[in-house]
């Protein structure tokens, strides 16, 4: 076998090489020499331009309809809507200037296709070509920086709520433990000398404060329609909390307490019965089924958006918004710590 695949490279090559021998002899019939082109041939790949440029913008909306239903859900927070509008925007614009400029990138390599009878004309500078793609950029950017501030300031204001959520999300390799205040509305005091296997987020045991603070590990609970502020610690290296959903993400810093605010808009049973929830999760139960996996349903997660280690990848937990009843028995059936030694 091995031989008789030897022979057949061995053919192949002499076969190549003849070939090549037989384009060598024809070029030499030929009344132009050969790299001289030729009126037909610029005819010819001027048309193929504009060929491929439908082909390709063909393409382009079969990938956008293709896998239009693998984005995200509409958004779950009340600032999530208005940083989606600004994304629509942004796609909106990137497309008409992506379609805009293919476009006439193909039809001036039609147009302008070489010609032995025309004769290219220099322009050196051109002060209102300058001027138009300058301004008009520049306007564009403008809208977008000042509409992503706004909102930005918005999102980082702090929480005016009276009954405002605090969760203090603790992320480390390669899991995050959430902390809630307990009837004091108040998280204790940290102390990262203090971490051990029976204090695993470093409560400062000498803060009374964090006697009645609750530990969630798997999942934590939040309400709709209610102020949620996030506080966020790493104890290791930069972890990302990234709450797609509702489009928060914060970057978690060993040695620094950052911050996020949100409100949820959307019970977790609400989104489940979104019409294009449904479709989605269809989609991926059947691509589990053919994997022999069980079907699931929908969860909000908490993801890490950082590449942290070696089971990045595994670091999430689960998101789940109740109806603030359902939120006060849940919180209700939590015990406190009891690391802390009162004072």
């Amino acid at each position: 076998m091995n031989l008789l695949v030897l022979l057949a490279i061995i053919l192949l090559i002499v076969a190549g090489h003849q070939l090549l021998r037989v384009i060598e002899l024809s070029r030499g019939l030929k009344k132009t020499r050969e790299w001289q082109i030729s009126d037909a041939d610029n005819n010819l790949m001027g048309k193929a331009m504009i060929g491929f440029m439908v082909v390709f913008f063909a393409f382009f909306f079969w990938q956008v309809n293709r896998w239009m239903d693998r984005s995200l859900p509409p958004a779950a927070s009340e600032h999530g809507v208005k940083v989606d509008l600004l994304w629509d925007a942004n796609i909106y614009l990137i497309t008409f200037v992506f379609l805009v400029t293919n476009f006439f990138l193909f039809w001036f390599a039609y147009k302008y296709r070489g010609n032995s009878k025309a004769k290219a004309e220099f322009i050196p500078h051109n002060n209102k070509l300058e001027m138009l793609w300058t301004i008009v950029p520049a306007v564009a950017l403008a809208f977008i920086i000042i509409f992503g501030l706004k909102y930005w300031n918005e999102i980082m204001d702090p929480a005016e709520e009276k009954d405002k959520v605090i969760v203090e999300l603790y992320a480390k390799q390669f899991d995050w433990t959430a902390r809630y205040p307990g009837k004091d509305n108040e998280l204790g005091e940290t102390d990262f000398r203090q971490i051990n296997g029976s204090n695993p987020v470093g409560m400062d045991t000498s803060d009374a404060r964090g006697n009645d603070d609750l530990l969630v590990k798997n999942e934590f609970h939040i309400p709709v329609g209610t102020e949620v502020e996030l506080r966020m610690r790493s104890r290791d290296v930069i972890h990302s909390a990234y709450l797609p959903h509702f489009r928060a993400q914060m970057n978690c810093v060993p040695g620094m307490i950052t911050y996020f605010k949100f409100k949820p808009t959307k019970t977790t049973a609400e989104m489940r019965k979104d019409p294009y929830v449904i479709k989605m999760m269809a989609g991926i139960n059947a691509q589990r089924a053919k994997e022999n996996k069980e079907p699931v349903e929908f969860d909000y997660l908490l993801l890490c958006n950082k590449i942290c280690g070696a089971s990045h990848y595994n670091m999430q937990m689960n998101v789940i918004v109740d109806s603030p009843a359902d939120y006060k028995i849940w919180k209700s059936k939590l015990k406190a710590v009891k690391t802390v030694a009162s004072k």
